[in-house]
């Protein structure tokens, strides 16, 4: 069997999530947080629209965790994600992780917003 090391280039991975924290690249972030290759910083969840507006045309596809259940993106938000072409995949926060932390090995142009479970 051959191994190849993952390399995430300026992005960090998710590496652990609990009730309201997530650990990403080793800190440990309280609250709703949004991460790709622009770095991680907390987010202000869909009050907070700008900093997802932000990642258009740096990203292929935007990864929102919505907490520890799938749930709609509330309708005006998703209008205008879509709008600024932003490809907007949701799920549950765990889920997210996974998907994003895949794609990040990839090389994949993507960024996080998740919901703590």
């Amino acid at each position: 069997m051959r191994l190849n090391e993952v390399v995430f280039n300026d992005a960090k991975p998710v590496e652990g999530y609990g009730p309201g924290f997530f650990r990403i690249g080793g800190t440990v972030i309280e609250g709703p947080v949004i991460t790709g290759a622009m770095g991680t910083q907390t987010w202000g969840s869909f009050d907070d629209v700008a900093a997802l507006l932000a990642l258009a045309g740096e990203i292929d596809i935007l990864f929102l965790g919505m907490g520890a259940e799938i749930a709609h993106v509330p309708a005006d938000v998703r209008r205008q994600l879509e709008e600024a072409g932003l490809g907007l995949e949701v799920m549950s926060s765990p889920a997210a992780s996974r998907t994003y932390n895949v794609l990040l090995s990839e090389g994949r142009r993507v960024a996080l917003a998740m919901i703590p479970i």
